[in-house]
């Protein structure tokens, strides 16, 4: 048995890889959407409290949002994953039941929160301040320009950051399985790797990955495609001119002098 034989079997082995498609679709697939989108609204939200705050002129305000994003920037998300899903157990229990489904959800919303809350602290301050100067000229109060003017131009400036973000949560999700996801709960990597272990061959795990592939790549490319269109700005085509219209007007001027002159020395 040659080298490609053996490769084949042990990665792509596709009776393998049909056996585990409809689990990694109906299960996989679906909860690993649910926990990643879910993971940044809420980190979303919560980043941008953060970003509000880390701007502040107070020290006091300022201060405890730094130690925030510090804390959950340093840590490695496995260790964050596993101290939230463990330590906080007893109040889930009372909440949601013995399924770790939330709290999963609630440390990647921790951890995208640091992350977010930087990029939008970024964002903000990249405004101009003739923008929040302006603002207060027409009346309106700080609140209601950073509300309306200031926010949202530094939310445009970000959108790049914010999508390379969420696929970050995407990989991240696969962490959760670290929890130990009920059945009907497990993501793209768990149902993948259960796979793998029933049958002895890594092929489930790689389809797993395809998919993971299928999600991450094409996000990745519309990210270059907004950063590159968000630089250079909308230009609008039009048709190639051959120049004879400018030629046309730059003689315009001398031809009417001349008829000008030959009038003159008529009369």
């Amino acid at each position: 048995m040659d080298v490609l034989t053996i490769l084949s079997r042990t990665f792509f082995d596709i009776p393998s890889m049909m056996e585990v498609l409809p689990q990694l679709l109906a299960t996989g697939l679906v909860n690993t959407l649910i926990i990643s989108l879910a993971a940044t609204l809420l980190g979303t939200l919560l980043g941008l409290l953060l970003a509000l705050l880390g701007i502040s002129p107070s020290r006091w305000v300022r201060l405890p949002a730094r130690m925030y994003t510090d804390l959950f920037r340093g840590l490695p998300s496995i260790l964050t994953i596993l101290l939230i899903g463990q330590g906080l157990a007893r109040f889930s229990y009372q909440l949601f039941g013995p399924s770790p489904y939330p709290l999963g959800i609630f440390a990647l919303s921790l951890i995208a929160s640091a992350y977010m809350g930087e990029i939008f602290r970024a964002g903000i301050q990249s405004v101009e301040r003739g923008q929040m100067e302006a603002c207060r000229a027409l009346g309106m109060s700080y609140s209601r320009a950073m509300q309306l003017v200031v926010i949202p131009q530094g939310i445009r400036r970000v959108l790049p950051a914010i999508v390379n973000q969420f696929i970050a949560i995407i990989k991240d999700s696969s962490l959760v399985y670290l929890l130990g996801l009920m059945t009907n709960q497990r993501e793209l990597f768990r149902v993948g790797q259960d796979a793998a272990v029933l049958t002895g061959n890594l092929s489930p795990l790689m389809l797993a990955g395809l998919f993971y592939l299928i999600i991450t790549v094409p996000l990745t490319h519309m990210v270059n495609y907004v950063d590159v269109r968000y630089r250079t700005g909308r230009r609008r085509r039009s048709a190639p001119q051959s120049g004879l219209k400018e030629v046309e007007e730059v003689q315009k001027p001398t031809n009417n002098a001349l008829f000008s002159s030959l009038g003159g020395n008529h009369d």
